[in-house]
C-alpha cells in the first residue's frame, strides 16, 4: 500500500489549527508534514506541542522563507511518503479521503488529482460558487489548491514541484501536472472553511479571483497580479 504525506503550508493560524488538528486525528497511518512560514502568533507553539508524536512533522521556516509554494516544496522535502497530499489549514478532509487517492491511483495514468470542492456553509452564494468550481473542475480540469492536491512523489519530483510564485502556484503546478498524465478529479469534497468570503465580502472575492485567474491565463505575471493582491488587501483593511 502507498505511504500518503499529507503536507500543510500554515502562516499566523492559530486560530483555525485547533479544529484542523482535532481532525487529523481520524487519519491513521499517514505522515503529517505542516510547514510553519514564520507566524507570529501562537501558531509555532501549538504545533510544536502537536509534534510529539510518531509521524507528525513540523517545519518551522524563519519570515523571509514565507510563501506557500516555498513551504509545500519544503514539506514534500522532508515528506517519507509515495504520495504528497497537499492541503490548506482552512480545508478538511473527507472521511475516506484516503481511500480514495489509493484506489484512484491504482489506475498507472493518472498521475496526481483533487477532492471536489464544498464549502462549510448553507449561504445561497456560496452554494453557487461550489457549483462553478466543480464545473471549472470538471470542465477545464483545473482544481485549485483549496480541493486538496495530490500527486505521486516520482512525478512531483520529476516536475521540480511547485514553481515559486507569489501566486497562481497551484494553477501553474496543475497546468503542468496535466501534460505528465491523467489528473483524477474525486467525488468525494474537501470542506473548507467559508471564513475567507465572509471577511472580504462574498461578491468581492469572486470576482476578483476570476479576474485574477483571467489575467494570469491571458499571459500576466503572477508577481505583478501578487502586487495588485495585495495592494488591494491593504487597502481593504484600511492600511
Amino acid at each position: 500500500m502507498k505511504k500518503i504525506s499529507v503536507i500543510v503550508p500554515v502562516l499566523n493560524e492559530e486560530a483555525a489549527l485547533p479544529r484542523f488538528l482535532a481532525h487529523l486525528k481520524d487519519f491513521q497511518g499517514v505522515e503529517i508534514v505542516i510547514v510553519d512560514g514564520g507566524s507570529v502568533d501562537r501558531t509555532p507553539s501549538l504545533l510544536q506541542a502537536w509534534a510529539s508524536f510518531p509521524e507528525r512533522v513540523v517545519l518551522l521556516s524563519e519570515r523571509g522563507e514565507r510563501g506557500r509554494a516555498r513551504q509545500m516544496n519544503a514539506g514534500a522535502k522532508r515528506a517519507a511518503g509515495d504520495v504528497f497530499l497537499f492541503l490548506h489549514v482552512d480545508s478538511l478532509l473527507p472521511r475516506k479521503g484516503v481511500e480514495a487517492i489509493i484506489d484512484a491511483l491504482k489506475s498507472p495514468g493518472i498521475v496526481g488529482g483533487a477532492f471536489r470542492f464544498k464549502v462549510d456553509s448553507r449561504h445561497l452564494l456560496l452554494r453557487i460558487i461550489e457549483k462553478m468550481a466543480h464545473l471549472r473542475s470538471r470542465l477545464f480540469k483545473l482544481p485549485y489548491g483549496d480541493q486538496g492536491i495530490f500527486v505521486r512523489r516520482e512525478v512531483f519530483e520529476t516536475l521540480q514541484g511547485y514553481a515559486d510564485l507569489p501566486l497562481m502556484e497551484d494553477v501553474d503546478f496543475i497546468r503542468r501536472l496535466r501534460r505528465a498524465g491523467r489528473v483524477a478529479l474525486l467525488q468525494e469534497a474537501v470542506t473548507t472553511s467559508p471564513r475567507r468570503w465572509l471577511r472580504e465580502g462574498i461578491y468581492y472575492t469572486s470576482v476578483r479571483n476570476l479576474v485574477l485567474l483571467s489575467l494570469y491565463l491571458m499571459g500576466i505575471s503572477p508577481r505583478r497580479l501578487a502586487r495588485w493582491y495585495r495592494s488591494e488587501e491593504e487597502e481593504a483593511r484600511g492600511d
